[in-house]
């Protein structure tokens, strides 16, 4: 199994989506790119930590490669905007990409440059690609949360398109 971790504003957003991955084993909400330890999230929202909003993804590289994850992240959130995605503003909800080596490193790059020749966006692309630093697991009322609290506005609103944008977009890598 391999590691990745991503940013892309809300990890209940990130987490919905990389459940429905096939090869994807587990999916984490918590934090990353900080300066303390184990912050906790009342502190990271509040922009006292550095910390992103991110999620671990435990993959299986023989079903879904780190470049097809990359391709999901970068479809299913705004790359586009500073240290916000949608109703969510601060750095805590940047968009980011914490590599493990540089062989992700490369493909993270690599898949920005594809889409910005493109021009998917139509805007810059604002991802941070930086080394991943210590991962803490955010509190346990964080985790699987789209699926515990699906009647709940946010989620109807914010999360449930990006899970259409998965299942559209990315059918073959559906569960």
């Amino acid at each position: 199994m391999n590691k990745a971790i991503v940013a892309g504003g809300c990890f209940w957003c990130t987490e919905a989506v990389f459940q429905r991955v096939k090869g994807v084993e587990s999916v984490t909400s918590g934090f990353c790119g900080g300066r303390i330890k184990n912050p906790p999230y009342r502190e990271v929202v509040q922009g006292r930590t550095g910390h992103a909003e991110a999620i671990e993804i435990l993959y299986d590289e023989q079903i879904v490669s780190y470049k097809e994850l990359i391709e999901v992240f970068m479809a299913t959130h705004d790359p586009t905007t500073l240290n916000r995605q949608g109703y969510d503003i601060g750095t805590h909800y940047r968009s980011a990409v914490f590599y493990k080596n540089e062989e992700q490193q490369q493909t993270a790059l690599g898949v920005i440059n594809e889409l910005t020749a493109s021009k998917t966006f139509g805007e810059a692309i604002v991802t941070e690609i930086a080394p991943a630093t210590v991962f803490y697991p955010a509190e346990e009322i964080h985790g699987n949360y789209y699926n515990n609290n699906r009647e709940q506005g946010y989620c109807q609103v914010i999360i449930d398109p990006k899970i259409r944008k998965l299942m559209t977009g990315f059918k073959q890598l559906v569960k």
